[in-house]
């Protein structure tokens, strides 16, 4: 099973570039953030036609979630489910391949000093409940999207450059990790010890072709998916060119 999550930053903006990738690439999960339309704006006849079961949760202008897979999609629910008002299309979740896969676009927190940081420490607490209502460690269970935290200095291309920025923050690490504890592993980081390697290069300048990125999408996993993981990679050559995501798709292979 070849799972994928990619913020595709618009899926009207680059709907051509997804379905060339689709194509050559060809997932069996698909795990989309920032889609940046409501439902009835989302491509999900095209994603049928090219052979996938598809669930949605969309937004005008914003955020946006969306799963497809090549096998059926079951049990979908969207948002944390909790008594915390909230209006916005960040969590959608589903069973498929006999895993059940949560996609996330986490808040991006703006500025250290902004009102939308504490709402985003206060998100992953949600999100740490939310694990603890509906799963268990020992299920087989995959949470990915762009979080917007890198995990350590090692997702960053310059850490004093980065140092106490949103993104890099200490509070937002700790608030990750706790995340974890519940017993989820970053696959990457078991395939990808080192450094260097980023999923996110901003638009502004030529960080791409400098190689200044972060890397804050990730894929975690309990220990029965971990055990099945033999690859994850970014696939970087996927943000070159013309009208591309300021996203990396992040692939990871597990055996049936």
């Amino acid at each position: 099973m070849k799972l994928v999550t990619w913020n595709i930053n618009s899926i009207r903006a680059r709907h051509d570039r997804l379905f060339a990738w689709i194509d050559r690439e060809r997932p069996d999960v698909l795990c989309l953030q920032e889609t940046k339309t409501e439902d009835a704006g989302f491509p999900l006849e095209a994603l049928r036609k090219a052979g996938y079961d598809v669930a949605t949760y969309g937004q005008k202008s914003y955020n946006g979630v969306a799963i497809a897979s090549t096998q059926p999609l079951t049990d979908v629910t969207r948002g944390f489910g909790d008594d915390v008002p909230d209006d916005e299309a960040r969590v959608i979740a589903a069973t498929t391949h006999g895993v059940r896969v949560v996609c996330l676009y986490v808040p991006n927190g703006q500025d250290l000093t902004a009102e939308k940081y504490p709402y985003k420490l206060a998100w992953f607490g949600r999100l740490r409940r939310y694990l603890e209502r509906t799963a268990k460690p020992t299920d087989p269970l995959v949470v990915c999207g762009d979080m917007n935290v890198t995990a350590d200095d090692r997702d960053v291309w310059s850490p004093e450059a980065w140092k106490h920025q949103i993104h890099c923050s200490p509070k937002e690490r700790e608030a990750l990790a706790d995340v974890r504890a519940f017993g989820l592993t970053d696959v990457f980081r078991v395939h990808t010890p080192d450094g260097g390697v980023y999923s996110w290069w901003d638009y502004r300048g030529i960080s791409f072709f400098k190689d200044q990125g972060l890397r804050i999408d990730h894929i975690l996993a309990t220990a029965p998916m971990v055990a099945r993981c033999t690859a994850c990679t970014i696939d970087r050559t996927a943000r070159k060119g013309q009208d591309a995501s300021d996203h990396a798709p992040v692939i990871a292979t597990f055996s049936e």
